[in-house]
């Protein structure tokens, strides 16, 4: 999933992404997990949900659908390469409380819904549920910069990605 591609002919050179949940946004480093805060994965921000739906953050195409529901990959018409992990630990609740609305290769719109959980269950069974959602292939761009803090809704520009 890491992607070391080179930029094609016809590719934008700015992308947008999207809140795919509506939260509080929040820069990565406040994420109580060293593989997301120092951005091992790529780089990126996180939400801390209000609700308990996940939305495709852009145009794009499945890539995966983790089998414990909890994190969904997506690879945006643009390229980019995102992953979107509800909360910290919780592939430890084996799928509990995570519905899939998607599959792997399926085409998503900007604003389908790709997951639903139930918050108030999986912070009760102690889990955190704040929200990466991360540019798996960042080395791919020049620049990815945080361009919301807040409050956001599902679909609120939160990355823009510059080639």
């Amino acid at each position: 999933m890491l992607g070391f591609f080179k930029k094609k002919k016809n590719e934008p050179e700015k992308a947008v992404i999207y809140a795919p949940i509506s939260g509080e946004a929040v820069e990565s480093k406040e994420i109580n997990d060293p593989t997301f805060a120092e951005e091992m994965l790529g780089k990126g921000m996180a939400i801390r949900p209000l609700e308990g739906k996940v939305y495709a953050p852009a145009d794009g195409t499945v890539t995966m659908v983790f089998e414990t529901k909890h994190a969904i990959s997506i690879t945006t018409k643009e390229g980019a390469e995102l992953l979107i992990h509800i909360g910290l630990d919780t592939v430890s609740l084996k799928g509990k409380y995570f519905t899939a609305h998607v599959a792997e290769n399926a085409s998503v719109k900007k604003g389908d819904l790709l997951l639903a959980f139930d918050k108030e269950a999986i912070e009760a069974a102690g889990y955190d549920t704040i929200s990466p959602v991360i540019v798996c292939n960042t080395d791919a761009y020049q620049s990815i910069r945080e361009i919301a803090a807040g409050t956001v809704k599902a679909g609120d520009p939160i990355l823009e990605l510059k080639r």
